[in-house]
């Protein structure tokens, strides 16, 4: 693999922070949303938008807001919502603001379907994250973690590490 040496590859201690970083991340997805499924029938990314719903004035955001929230495309997210529709979770009505915008809106059995499927998420965050971290590596992962996403996110002020 050459490429003229304009890359700058990753060294060993690189290389294992990624893969780890990577692999973690994706066994902590499937591990809670397991979970969920196997108690409650809930994916994980169910369960989110429910959370974010829950969290928002009259239990409605816009599916554009929505779909930023969850970092996800909006047409994966009307997917999303369509099945949780058709479960009696939420429904989609239009924005009276402007008449252009769509709005998610969490139902009453989504609301009893978040607070029955709470303890299970929050159950395995602690065993899985939580407890295997001090204070201080939470703080200290956590603010990593937030430059990150700000990065992600298109705040250009990528500030490198000391």
């Amino acid at each position: 693999m050459s490429d003229g040496g304009t890359t700058q590859w990753l060294d060993d201690d690189e290389m294992r922070f990624w893969r780890t970083f990577v692999i973690t991340a994706t066994l902590l997805e499937s591990r809670l949303n397991h979970d969920l499924n196997e108690t409650q029938g809930i994916s994980h990314s169910d369960y989110t938008i429910l959370v974010f719903l829950s969290e928002a004035p009259d239990q409605k955001l816009r599916m554009s807001t929505l779909a930023e929230l969850m970092a996800s495309s909006k047409s994966r997210l009307s997917h999303q919502v369509a099945r949780m529709e058709k479960a009696g979770l939420v429904t989609r009505q239009e924005c009276d603001s402007d008449g252009r915008g769509v709005l998610a809106v969490m139902l009453p059995e989504g609301r009893e379907l978040l607070e029955r499927a709470a303890p299970t998420h929050v159950t395995g965050v602690r065993r899985h994250v939580i407890s295997r971290l001090s204070r201080a590596e939470q703080t200290a992962f956590a603010d990593a973690l937030e430059r990150i996403q700000r990065g992600l996110s298109g705040d250009d002020e990528v500030a490198a590490a000391s």
